[in-house]
């Protein structure tokens, strides 16, 4: 017996629409391995219908003021608290991740990101008007960019889509957001919900493959693009946008170190490790899975590790005692798999390495051991449950296999010595560096790296002024 799949529309204008070829893509949950629905495959015309949506609803958005956009992102706010328990079925059902976890670790971070954001909107700051001339005074306007093409990814596809419609909309900009073709569930029910308190035309959402986020971010429409994805994915946008000189705000890749020296309880490091790395399957460009430990302690470090590694699970969804689901498809499967098949003779699974189950995509808790500086599973990121472990010297060697990765985003240091802890923060070349623990992240901070890990920022006033613009404005005193 066949079950009818259900059907996710893309949202342009405030309507909900088909492509306008009629071609879909079949959504899967990566749970079961069983599509469950169909999601438009949106081409140029739906590119097109969408762009001038926003094109035609940007110059109303922009000229409202301030407090009115705090006042319609706080409505959004109270309707994600309102509908909670759709938002998270929709999201467990795209991905299929704890239900509790995302009960818990996700819907009340975006809740207060999109406070956040409302409440910044109503703080735009600029430099003082001020005489830098006689006779005449200058002052500095912050104004959005436009319309943002918007690219999120599939391992925070709620979350992601949050860092990026809130900052822009509080700065005035229209969206035109992709979700990725995997996930794109909770996005659809993110525009009824955004439609229901927005005009139309300022938040609108297309669905489709990387043909789709192509031709979103070659349009001569946006003034911004902005994507969450692989270095490959945001090199791809970077040159796109080069050709009309588009703004470009890139979130990509990690491979986080979390450096471990000989002062640490080992016990705390191995317990905050092993959840900041295989929370969400490690599919976090910021997931603690390049350990790097003083060689003092190496050996009792990777017993413990292997230990808490074997005690973690994976499984369904409603299971409550699983840390994490599954792989987000089978691609990312296969990824991680291939990385542990071609692991050199030299290394050591101390822990899980395989495929757990014949159903869905679930990958064990893994540990490596006994890596060299440049193996692949070193230098390329995995994004998987799997933690590697390396032993170290001493501080310059740690540093030195720290930041010899092309990868900048996050880092974390794990030592009870403060002068040390400072002078690591200074030379560790990467966007963040956590002291004595690993993921924590507060809407008030911001988030982004360097390197082949991106530029621009999200979260924070940071974040917030990469979707506006500067402008000079010099008037004369004489009349």
């Amino acid at each position: 017996m066949s079950t009818e799949l259900r059907r996710l529309r893309n949202y342009i204008g405030g309507e909900f629409r088909d492509a306008a070829d009629g071609r879909t893509t079949e959504v899967v949950n990566p749970a079961t391995g069983e599509a469950y629905a169909t999601a438009p495959l949106s081409g140029q015309a739906d590119v097109d219908a969408a762009m001038a949506a926003a094109a035609e609803a940007f110059p109303g958005w922009r000229d409202t003021t301030p407090a009115e956009r705090q006042k319609a992102l706080l409505k959004i706010a109270d309707a994600f608290e309102e509908r909670a328990e759709e938002l998270i079925a929709a999201e467990v059902e795209n991905t299929g991740k704890p239900v509790g976890l995302t009960r818990t670790e996700e819907i009340p971070p975006m809740v207060d990101q999109i406070r956040f954001f409302a409440g910044a909107a109503r703080l735009l700051e600029g430099r003082s008007a001020g005489e830098y001339m006689e006779g005449l005074t200058s002052i500095v306007r912050r104004e959005p960019v436009g319309v943002c093409a918007q690219v999120a990814p599939w391992n925070y596809p709620m979350m992601m889509a949050v860092w990026k419609f809130a900052p822009a909309i509080a700065a005035g900009n229209t969206v035109v957001l992709k979700p990725s073709d995997t996930t794109p569930a909770s996005t659809v029910l993110l525009a009824e919900i955004l439609g229901s308190i927005l005009p139309k035309g300022v938040f609108n959402v297309i669905c489709g493959d990387r043909d789709t986020g192509r031709l979103m971010v070659e349009h001569p429409t946006p003034a911004m693009a902005s994507i969450t994805g692989s270095v490959r994915a945001g090199m791809s946008v970077a040159e796109s946008a080069s050709k009309d000189l588009k703004r470009v705000h890139l979130e990509l890749g990690g491979k986080a170190p979390v450096v471990v020296f000989e002062d640490t309880d080992i016990d705390k490091a191995v317990a905050g490790i092993s959840e900041a790395g295989f929370f969400n399957a490690g599919q976090d460009c910021t997931a603690a899975t390049r350990v790097l430990v003083h060689e003092s302690i190496h050996d009792a470090f990777v017993s413990a590790l292997a230990k808490t590694a074997a005690g973690t699970r994976t499984g369904m969804p409603d299971d409550e005692d699983v840390l994490y689901g599954p792989l987000n498809n089978a691609n990312q499967l296969a990824q991680v798999e291939g990385f542990i098949e071609r692991l050199p003779a030299h290394a050591r699974v101390e822990a899980g390495g395989k495929r757990v189950g014949d159903a869905g995509y679930f990958y064990a808790p893994t540990v490596v051991s006994g890596l060299n500086q440049d193996d692949e599973i070193i230098q390329k990121e995995v994004f998987g449950p799997v933690i590697t472990v390396q032993r170290f010297t001493d501080e310059d060697q740690a540093v030195e296999y720290a930041n010899g990765v092309e990868y900048a985003l996050a880092s974390s240091v794990w030592t009870k010595d403060h002068s040390r802890a400072m002078r690591m923060s200074k030379r560790l070349d990467f966007g963040c560096v956590w002291i004595n623990t690993h993921i924590p992240l507060v809407a008030e901070m911001p988030h982004g790296g360097f390197k082949k890990s991106g530029y621009g920022k999200d979260l924070s006033a940071y974040g917030f002024e990469d979707y506006t613009r500067i402008k000079h404005v010099m008037t004369s005193l004489d009349g």
